[in-house]
């Protein structure tokens, strides 16, 4: 919320982990609840399982975070090798460069010797969907967070290969407790790109719009 000053019944507030700083708190209230519930809404993420997490934005960073904490192995993609870089240093156990890789779903194929993933964090939309569905192992997850490209169709192979697809809408407030409670215990600390002062905000906004950002922008008031 864009305010210098803002009212709140006690019922739209909720504590944070405390070991987090008031710009790492920030960054919570809809990147890492919706990535949580693109992991756990409808069945929970088991340790060794595997998640396809596309991109860098601020929800697939948190689900790269939140499914090392499961224990589950995380393959990531990006058309940046910097920022496939730094997927890796946050516990992505393989990276895919989508624009050299133009298959991209074929190698992710190969990365889980034929098999496939268990869950997808989808974000792309129509133009990756059907390469989410053409990866992810019979009766596995899709959780459809963005439709960057438009709304996907789910195609043949979708049903008859018992995959479900979960739409996320972030999260309520026991959802936000739960992320709150895995986060304070594992200490887990949010990527921060940069962070800019409230009268700076066209700035932050044109940071943002040049999609050069690994990690949340903050906006700082004082």
């Amino acid at each position: 919320m864009l305010r210098d000053k803002v009212v709140l019944s006690q019922e739209e507030l909720i504590g944070v982990p405390e070991h987090l700083s008031d710009e790492e708190a920030a960054t919570l209230p809809c990147a890492a609840v919706t990535a949580w519930n693109a992991l756990c809404q409808h069945a929970p993420l088991l340790p060794g399982q595997t998640v396809l997490v596309q991109g860098s934005g601020g929800v697939s960073i948190f689900a790269l975070q939140l499914a090392r904490l499961f224990g589950a192995r995380v393959i990531a993609t990006s058309s940046s090798e910097s920022k496939l870089k730094r997927l890796a240093e946050l516990g992505a156990d393989a990276t895919i460069n989508y624009r050299d890789t133009l298959n991209w779903e074929d190698a992710v194929l190969h990365l889980t010797d034929g098999r496939g993933v268990d869950l997808v964090v989808e974000v792309g939309g129509a133009q990756t969907f059907g390469k989410s569905v053409a990866c992810t192992r019979d009766g596995g997850r899709i959780s459809v967070v963005g439709l960057l490209t438009g709304a996907p169709s789910p195609g043949e192979g979708f049903f008859t290969r018992g995959l479900s697809i979960a739409p996320i809408r972030v999260g309520s407030r026991q959802d936000f407790e739960s992320m709150n409670r895995a986060i304070a215990l594992h200490e887990l600390r949010p990527v921060i790109d940069s962070v800019y002062d409230f009268a700076h905000v066209p700035d932050a906004l044109r940071h943002l719009e040049s999609q050069k950002h690994f990690g949340k922008i903050v906006i700082r008031h004082q």
